[in-house]
């Protein structure tokens, strides 16, 4: 089945140059030319990925990705900016966002960014496939990869969709410390070209919204990196 892809710019010529790219290299493509139609569509139809322009009429680009991820709507997103900021690559990030294209792009490298975002979607969703149906509970926490839903002492907890993906990786290797490094080529995949500072990041709003642990740790092996510790009850 083909992959569906909503792209979400104002700028006609962007959309019309995309979806024919899309459309040659086999992809199913729709468009939204601002925010709120986003996400009406993202909430009323089945996408695989979405393509979001950072500054969008009615609803911007970083409200829409926030919106998405409270209401626990992980579908990948690749954000399209025409700023180079390090700090505003990082709130896209930050927000939930997949990855990020600097405008103007050649269609080339989007495709290629799309095609890994979803290899990557589609890696996750097979990992560990026997533990799926079942909540992994450790101490205060349980967590679900089939539903994708974390829950501390059986309070759910909003997460989004790359902090969830970096705590199931770690609790699904629990024990193992993790660099930076590997962490962004196993998260953020090989072709991230961002900060790898962006892991302490996302690790500092995990612990914030997870709180202090009873039964496992989310602890930071100084000058190597992260891991994840389940603490045997005495």
């Amino acid at each position: 089945m083909h992959k569906r892809i909503l792209i979400v710019d104002d700028d006609p010529s962007i959309i019309k140059i995309t979806k024919l790219y899309l459309t040659k290299n086999g992809y199913v493509v729709e468009d939204a030319n601002d925010g709120s139609a986003a996400l009406d569509k993202i909430k009323s139809r089945q996408f695989d990925l979405a393509v979001l322009d950072l500054m969008l009429p009615k609803l911007d680009g970083w409200s829409v990705c926030r919106q998405l991820r409270e209401e626990n709507l992980l579908i990948p997103i690749i954000m399209l900016t025409a700023r180079s900021e390090t700090h505003e690559r990082i709130e896209g990030l930050r927000l939930g966002a997949d990855d990020y294209v600097v405008k103007p792009f050649d269609p080339n490298e989007l495709l290629a960014r799309i095609d890994a975002v979803l290899r990557r979607s589609e890696w996750k969703r097979a990992d560990v496939p026997a533990t799926r149906m079942t909540p992994l509970n450790i101490g205060n926490l349980s967590i679900r990869l089939d539903s994708l839903t974390v829950a501390i002492d059986a309070q759910p907890i909003n997460m989004t969709r790359r902090e969830f993906e970096l705590l199931a990786f770690l609790i699904q290797r629990a024990g193992k410390v993790y660099s930076r490094e590997e962490l962004i080529s196993q998260i953020w995949g090989w072709d991230y070209e961002g900060e790898d500072r962006v892991v302490d990041l996302y690790i500092q709003r995990v612990r914030r919204k997870l709180g202090t642990g009873t039964g496992w740790n989310l602890a930071t092996v100084w000058g190597v990196g992260y891991k994840f510790e389940v603490i045997p009850s005495c």
